[in-house]
Formats: structure tokens, C-alpha cells, sequence
């Protein structure tokens, strides 16, 4: 009986030792997946890791603003004697009159000329459509086909000073236009017959 016992006894050892082997190597070839752990420290390690330059930056730099507005330089119509850079004062009587000039070499040469004192203008009507009147000197000339309207500043033949009351055509050099009044009102402000005019800039 001792010979088949121990037979038996050696045979279930040999089982138990290679089953502890399988379970060994099963073990060997399937590692257990990472923990949440593993994955968190991993997270924060990434973000550790970021530039500080980047942080900084985000965090110092200050949010964009919209650019300044720029100045109006609109005419104030509720005070004659506030107009834009680019207008000239119309004296008739009592009558302050502010104008919009245009931009050639022809205005150049009269804001020059306004700039070292107003200009007085003896002015009469002409084909009941205009007052003109001699400048006193001559300006360049840019003279072009225009039909006129009412308001309208006029340099004629480059020597003449014109404001129209009403329409008419032909080459004139167009020097701006009086601002913020009817035909009607011009007309009347202008009067019948002889008139003096003083031009000026705005600081005179």
C-alpha cells in the first residue's frame, strides 16, 4: 500500500505545483489595468508640465479696448460764429452766415489771403440770379461746367466774388456753398441793389 500511496501523493504535489505555475504566468501576461490613480496622476502631471510663459501671458494680459472716438467737427447751426476748420463767415448786415468751402488751390489762396484779415466785398446783383463783387486780387483758377443753385459760392474769372440766389451755368470755379438757409432766406438777407460783404475765418 506505501508504494501506490505515495504515488498518489506525488502526483496531486505535481498538480498543485503546475497549476500554481499556470496561474503564475497567467498572471505574467495579463498585468492588471491601471488604476484611477494612475490615471489622475497622470492628468495632473500634464498640466504641470504646461509653459508658465502661456500661464502669464493669459493671465497679465489685459483685454483689448475699442479705439478713441474721433472728434465731430460738425458746424454748430445755434452759433453762427462756431464753424468747422474747413468754413469762412459771411457778414451781410446783421446777418452772420456761416459757409462750407471746397478743396482746390482756389480756396487755398483765399483762406491765405482771410488768414492775414477779412475781406470786404462791394457787392450788386447781376441777371437776378447773383450778387458779385471784385476780391481785390487774383486767385487760381479751376474753372468747370456747373449749373449753379441757391447758396452757392462762386469765383468768377478768377478775380470776383459771387453768391447766388439762383440757378445759372456755366465755367465757374466752384469755391464752397453758404450753409442751413432757403433760396428765400438768402434772397432776402442779400436785400435788393448794393450790398457789402465780409468774408472771414472762423478765429478772425
Amino acid at each position: 500500500m506505501a508504494g501506490p500511496f505515495k504515488r498518489g501523493i506525488l502526483l496531486l504535489a505535481v498538480g498543485v505545483f503546475l497549476s500554481a505555475c499556470g496561474t503564475a504566468a497567467l498572471s505574467t501576461a495579463m498585468p492588471p489595468p491601471p488604476t484611477e490613480t494612475v490615471a489622475v496622476t497622470i492628468a495632473v502631471t500634464a498640466t504641470a508640465e504646461l509653459p508658465t510663459t502661456a500661464l502669464s501671458a493669459t493671465a497679465t494680459d489685459p483685454a483689448p479696448t475699442a479705439p478713441p472716438l474721433k472728434d465731430n467737427m460738425k458746424t454748430h447751426q445755434d452759433n453762427p460764429n462756431v464753424v468747422e476748420a474747413t468754413g469762412m463767415k459771411i457778414e451781410i448786415g446783421d446777418n452772420v452766415l456761416t459757409a462750407t468751402l471746397v478743396e482746390n488751390s482756389s480756396v487755398t489762396a483765399l483762406k491765405e489771403a482771410l488768414a492775414q484779415g477779412p475781406i470786404t466785398v462791394e457787392m450788386r446783383d447781376y441777371g437776378s440770379m447773383e450778387k458779385v463783387g471784385p476780391l481785390g486780387m487774383d486767385l487760381p483758377r479751376n474753372d468747370e461746367q456747373i449749373t449753379t443753385e441757391a447758396g452757392d459760392i462762386i469765383l468768377y474769372q478768377g478775380n470776383a466774388f459771387v453768391i447766388y440766389y439762383a440757378p445759372n451755368s456755366w465755367n465757374f470755379t466752384r469755391l464752397g456753398k453758404v450753409n442751413d438757409v432757403t433760396a428765400g432766406e438768402l434772397r432776402e438777407i442779400l436785400g435788393d441793389g448794393n450790398v457789402t460783404v465780409t468774408l472771414s475765418l472762423p478765429q478772425n
